[in-house]
């Protein structure tokens, strides 16, 4: 229930640092950010991704960073985000500058200069707007 403040408004900010701090004791494996409610545009679009492609890395990341998938299950999801996770940082972090494949510059050859006049210029009495009386 909302607390109703002077004139009948509601004092939003209150009642979220309420609720929040009553759903921190409640939050999944993971959870990073306040679960959002079932019609949510994003919530639906990642539940359903996650449905079709159990596989996709972005909706169990999703889903487990708003704590939307059952206690088990984002228990699941989220050590398989934490291996992910820890092989890119561990991949990345251990090349060495002596190892690492230097890329080539890449250049621009010019094969002969070319002039093109597609016809496109304005004489002195043409223009745009300009009407013919």
């Amino acid at each position: 229930p909302a607390r109703v403040v002077g004139r009948g408004f509601v004092n939003i900010h209150a009642e979220l640092d309420r609720t929040m701090t009553g759903e921190q004791d409640k939050l999944k494996p993971g959870q990073k950010f306040p679960t959002p409610t079932r019609g949510n545009g994003d919530r639906v679009f990642y539940e359903t991704l996650l449905r079709q492609r159990p596989d996709s890395e972005m909706a169990q990341e999703w889903c487990v960073n708003y704590g939307v998938l059952p206690e088990e299950e984002a228990a699941k999801a989220y050590k398989k985000v934490l291996k992910r996770k820890g092989k890119q940082k561990s991949g990345t972090s251990t090349g060495t500058p002596s190892t690492s494949v230097k890329k080539a510059k890449k250049t621009k050859k010019v094969i002969g200069d070319v002039e093109y006049d597609a016809g496109m210029d304005a004489g002195g009495d043409e223009g745009i707007g300009v009407a013919a009386l």
